[in-house]
């Protein structure tokens, strides 16, 4: 055993085969985690329940795809259900959990049901603080383009899949692999991606010593003879690698730095796209192109092709060809749209490192007099206690920067801790002059915004809550403004007629 922080789950023993689970009911069956574990049981021909607090479009997919879901929680939806599956955000006073506690049936963590789904198939995994659902995408899409059908499951939907998960015919099966509770152990991969190594969920981990610890652990979960892709620009994923490297495991390393078994140079933009050279000894160079901006796709593009590459053994021109054609992921840099000149993206970043990339990404593709524009929604009470600064620091790059409450996901409030710690540390970041505003709710943020925008400028919705439900929204109030502004100027016309 690792010695890792306790949980409800053993992340570390034997996972049932899928043919043992019978009919599985998944509570809160809507989630992007739990929702890509219900359509890969039923890709495996399974039968599938589940129940969710609300209705969605999500459900509805579900629901066409073989699923009998339910809308709220009630014991009686587990009559005749043999598994139930959870995910760590579920409590022990869930009704359903309870009464299926109280039956005896068996409780599986969402992982351990994916790990079920996974077997006899390759497993490549993607784990990291930053970068691990862009990079699981990458991935999948650069197996496509050799030509296979790989499985998935990912935190995000592959647009151009319009899906989270996919229960594929080829020998691979592409997972994102989730740190946060420790739940990556479980699937004991051929090929494993670490992106970078930060201390991140400490509500579970105390420290990040015991993330280390749990990173060094997947690391060893590898299968015998197996591969591990690893950054050598973040010092996290690097002591990983040396670490794993003494442990005798087949490590590869990518990155700007010079000593990368893999050097990433070049890194240019191409409108929202990025192009790259790659230096690899005994190879040729090569020219990495992916469709989304931003510095830190272009070392998640790298991670891909060694993953694809020297990890599964596919060929470098068709996996490049693959990593070309990649048309990004829901929610990572997604552009929602126009309107009266303004531009409108969205993205999930959440944590310090991510809300950092996506900052500077953006302000990369704003020049004078053009602003960006960034609206901001904390996710997680301890997390916003722990990294405030961190987060304003990120943010800081932006012109202006509208900050709004906490989306409290599975936590209670703490006391004193709201989204205005990080609008002060906004005010307070060294070498920057953004203006913040501290506006609370999305009705503020939306009027707040329209208020700003000009023209030319972008803004950026930013978060894992429902901050991203504001981009549809602004776009429909920008274009009410430009109409308005296109009916007074009519009218100004037929004053001046004669």
């Amino acid at each position: 055993m690792s010695g890792l922080p306790a949980t409800r789950f053993d992340f570390e023993g034997p996972v049932p085969s899928a043919d043992e689970l019978g009919r599985v009911h998944l509570i809160a069956i809507g989630g992007a985690g739990v929702s890509g574990v219900a359509r890969l049981l039923l890709a495996r021909g399974l039968a599938v329940s589940g129940s969710d607090a609300k209705d969605s479009p999500l459900l509805d997919a579900l629901r066409a795809e073989g699923a009998t879901v339910h809308v709220g929680h009630d014991p009686v939806y587990l009559d005749g259900v043999d598994t139930v599956v959870v995910s760590s955000a579920i409590r022990e006073d869930n009704v359903e959990l309870a009464h299926a506690r109280a039956l005896g049936l068996p409780v599986l963590h969402r992982s351990q049901a994916l790990a079920a789904a996974t077997q006899g198939q390759r497993v490549a995994a993607v784990a990291g603080a930053n970068g691990k659902t862009t990079t699981t995408s990458m991935l999948t899409v650069a197996l496509q383009g050799c030509g296979v059908d790989p499985s998935f499951a990912i935190g995000g939907e592959l647009a151009k899949a319009a899906t989270n998960a996919h229960g594929g015919s080829g020998p691979d099966f592409v997972v994102e692999a989730d740190e946060s509770d420790g739940s990556f152990l479980v699937y004991h991969p051929t090929v494993a991606v670490v992106t970078n190594v930060q201390p991140d969920h400490l509500d579970h981990y105390g420290t990040f010593e015991q993330v280390k610890a749990a990173y060094l652990a997947f690391a060893r979960s590898i299968r015998p003879g197996g591969l591990l892709v690893a950054c050598a620009d973040d010092a996290g994923s690097r002591e990983l690698a040396e670490r794993a490297r003494a442990d005798g495991l087949r490590v590869l390393t990518y990155g700007e730095a010079e000593d990368a078994d893999v050097r990433v140079s070049d890194i240019r933009s191409a409108g929202f796209a990025v192009i790259a050279t790659l230096h690899e000894q005994g190879e040729p160079d090569r020219t990495l192109t992916v469709a989304i901006p931003g510095t830190h796709n272009a070392l998640n593009a790298t991670a891909a092709f060694l993953a694809a590459t020297r990890g599964l053994g596919y060929a470098a021109a068709d996996v490049l060809a693959g990593l070309a054609d990649y048309s990004g992921t829901r929610r990572r840099f997604e552009l929602k749209g126009v309107a009266d000149g303004v531009t409108v993206v969205d993205d999930y970043a959440h944590n310090a490192g991510k809300v950092r990339a996506v900052v500077s990404t953006a302000r990369a593709l704003v020049d004078d007099p053009h602003r960006l524009i960034v609206i901001f929604q904390p996710h997680l009470y301890s997390r916003t206690a722990d990294f405030a600064r961190e987060l304003g620091e990120g943010l800081a790059p932006a012109d202006e920067v509208l900050v709004m409450d906490i989306y409290a996901a599975r936590e209670d409030p703490i006391p004193g801790v709201t989204g205005e710690l990080v609008a002060q540390a906004v005010a307070d970041a060294p070498g920057f002059s953004a203006h913040v505003q501290y506006v609370p709710t999305a009705a503020e943020a939306a009027e707040q915004t329209v208020a700003l925008a000009r023209p030319g400028d972008l803004v950026l919705t930013v978060g894992a809550g429902d901050v991203t439900g504001l981009g549809p929204q602004l776009l429909a109030l920008l274009g009410q403004r430009e109409q308005g502004q296109e009916q007074g100027a009519e009218h100004g016309q037929e004053r001046q007629r004669p």
